[in-house]
């Protein structure tokens, strides 16, 4: 029944399809979706053996997005309210962030006003029992926890907690509640005058996050933002557009929308943002995506701030999401869109999607992350700012005004192991563990810790010792001198960073790595030495 149920969706939905094709193409995409509901319909009656239909059917969707474009994608129902919970901003459970620490999940934190917290659940309490399944020394995987904890909102989890001090079980009964997942992981001052703000997603509830960064270091005497982009891989178009204008002036055209049915669409800042005036430089790298880049593209364009860092990821499509009926959908390319000089910065795609996906790797091997001498810029790529006519290119990515290599300078071995094992973010996780009570009582405060922590000789040599235990024979792990002369310094500050994370939030772990960070120390200098002043930008909207 399953099946026949199945197959009469995706006979209705084959046939539906054309509908909303221009009159031009309804006639071959009728036929084709004939073709299509005929070869269904054989294979449930006559086919030899039993058919899965709805697996027939996923796999010929997903195949034939993929003959479109890398974008156009597939998802169950399933992964759909999975892949909508970051974009949303929020998902329904009991509000922990989690690890699995020797086979017992350990909260690392409640998430703040979160029903967890409201409880008095604490960072560093085991949860060993979840209603009546046992949960402790089973084998349990972070996919288990989710399923144990998330549900709707309003309904109820029993949990059992064993908290250090505490003779016995703590038992909680827990009213899941909406969570939010947050998308300004950091926003801090770097110098008196220097804001930083860390985005990671563009979300339904990610202008409410930036209004109320913005605000903040505003009120702390800010003058100049850094706003990093480095890894952000886009998300909701509209929350782009709303940054956008956070720093741009009203009536500027932000961004323009335009596809093969979709007339041109001009955006354009509708209000007086919270920085339009201030010095801004925006960081990116090949992981900024899609929103990232149309808010770098319409910064870069109004000559109104300076792009630092290296080539963003490349990806100028718009999908629209169009529900299947089952609680499926597809997120389907419809229209590209454009910066306000006129660029797409969407990539080629013309040789498949695993030679799409692999171009990151390309970039590396080319020399492009160590020089941009390496990239071939023909004349047809170039286009011209808005006010001060500088040079610009489209055709794949936002290219930085000011590019910085790629750090290799502590890049051992043994410091590509760490990082590859997640070593590091382990050996802190128990180390605060076990010394959480002594932490906070020495550093009250976060300031107190990011300014005046340091990590001793004694504990370094633990996590090296420590750390060469966790290899194998087939996978041994060295920390030879050597390494450690060229790595000591970034493993010592990453596992402050991580020891931070976990004994106070996630911000702190921002703010003691932004050391490593090579373009966030170049934006700081740029401000700093006159360059900013040097690059020919829009000067009369700074002050």
């Amino acid at each position: 029944m399953k099946n026949l149920n199945f197959l009469h969706l995706a006979l209705s939905l084959s046939f539906a399809f054309f509908q909303i094709s221009p009159a031009s193409a309804q006639t071959t995409a009728k036929q084709a979706s004939s073709k299509f509901a005929t070869l269904l319909n054989m294979l449930d009656r006559l086919y030899v053996d039993s058919v899965d239909m709805e697996v027939l059917v996923e796999t010929a969707i997903v195949n034939m997005l993929e003959e479109l474009d890398p974008h156009s994608v597939y998802f169950s129902a399933d992964d759909l309210k999975e892949a909508n919970e970051p974009l949303d901003g929020s998902f329904e459970g009991v509000g922990v962030q989690f690890n699995i620490f020797k086979d017992t999940i350990m909260v690392v934190s409640p998430i703040a006003g979160g029903p967890s917290e409201r409880l008095g659940i604490r960072a560093g309490d085991r949860i060993v029992q979840v209603e009546d399944e046992y949960v402790a020394g089973v084998g349990v995987t972070t996919k288990d926890v989710i399923r144990l904890l998330k549900g709707p909102k309003g309904s109820m989890v029993k949990v059992f907690i064993k908290r250090d001090g505490e003779k016995n079980l703590l038992e909680f009964n827990i009213e899941r509640d909406k969570i939010p997942i947050f998308s300004v992981m950091a926003a801090h001052m770097v110098e008196p005058t220097i804001g930083y703000i860390k985005v990671s997603r563009f979300a339904k509830t990610t202008m409410e996050e930036l209004r109320s960064a913005l605000q903040t270091l505003n009120d702390a005497g800010m003058k100049d933002l850094i706003l990093d982009l480095q890894g952000n891989g886009g998300g909701m178009l509209r929350t782009a557009i709303h940054m956008s204008d956070e720093f741009l002036s009203k009536d500027k055209l932000i961004v323009y929308t335009e596809g093969r049915t979709f007339p041109r669409e001009n955006t354009h800042a509708s209000y007086e943002g919270l920085f339009e005036k201030g010095r801004l430089i925006i960081l990116m790298d090949g992981g900024s995506a899609s929103a990232s880049e149309i808010v770098a593209g319409a910064v870069q364009d109004w000559d109104r701030g300076l792009i630092v860092g290296r080539r963003s990821f490349g990806k100028g499509l718009v999908q629209r999401p169009i529900k299947l009926g089952d609680g499926s959908a597809v997120r389907m390319t419809v229209q590209k869109y454009y910066t306000p000089a006129g660029r797409c910065i969407q990539k080629p795609y013309d040789n498949g999607v695993e030679s799409y996906r692999n171009e990151k790797y390309d970039r590396y091997e080319n020399g492009e992350l160590l020089s941009l001498d390496s990239l071939d810029l023909p004349d047809s790529l170039k286009y011209a700012t808005r006010l001060k006519k500088r040079t610009v290119y489209g055709g794949g990515g936002i290219l930085p005004d000011i590019f910085v290599p790629i750090d290799t300078t502590s890049n051992s071995p043994a410091f590509r192991t760490l990082l590859r094992k997640g070593l590091m973010s382990r050996y802190a996780l128990e180390y605060v563990d076990v010394n959480r009570i002594k932490i906070l009582e020495a550093y009250p405060t976060e300031d107190d810790f990011v300014n005046d922590y340091t990590i001793s000789e004694s504990e370094i040599a633990k996590f090296r010792a420590w750390a060469e235990s966790e290899g194998t024979e087939d996978d041994p792990i060295s920390i030879s001198e050597e390494d450690w002369a060229i790595s000591g310094d970034a493993i010592t500050l990453r596992l402050k960073a991580f020891i931070g994370r976990n004994a106070y939030k996630q911000s702190t772990f921002y703010r003691i790595i932004g050391d490593l960070n090579e373009t966030l120390q170049e934006a700081i200098e740029i401000l700093n030495d006159g360059r900013f002043e040097n690059s020919k930008l829009a000067h009369r909207t700074f002050k």
